[in-house]
């Protein structure tokens, strides 16, 4: 019966020479003087709004006299190539294109 409440008692004074003492080894040393580097801010990629074509050159691709006279599939390949030259990427599809034999439709 001595020897448990000695270890009790042992138990007790290291619980309350943890919390009044500091630690020790690494955790006992000061914290150095090296501020730390700021961390550059993280950009997300939706943060600026997408860029497209303005309306303006948007309705100038899609009304060009030049393009009347073509056949849908040839009108088609001349909006893409219009779009292609302004860096827009143009959703180019056609009847009887290599994904409709794929069996995927647009």
């Amino acid at each position: 019966m001595r020897h448990s409440i000695a270890r009790a008692l042992v138990a007790c004074l290291r619980l309350i020479l943890a919390a009044m003492l500091p630690a020790t080894g690494k955790r006992r040393a000061e914290p150095s003087a090296v501020p730390a580097e700021p961390c550059a801010p993280t950009v997300a990629p939706w943060s600026k709004p997408w860029t497209g074509p303005s309306s303006a050159d948007a309705r100038a691709i899609f009304r060009a006299e030049e393009t009347m006279p073509l056949t849908p599939v040839q009108r088609e390949r001349r909006f893409a190539v219009e779009f292609a030259a302004r860096g827009v990427e143009y959703p180019y599809r056609y009847p009887d294109d290599q994904f409709s034999a794929l069996g995927r439709s647009a």
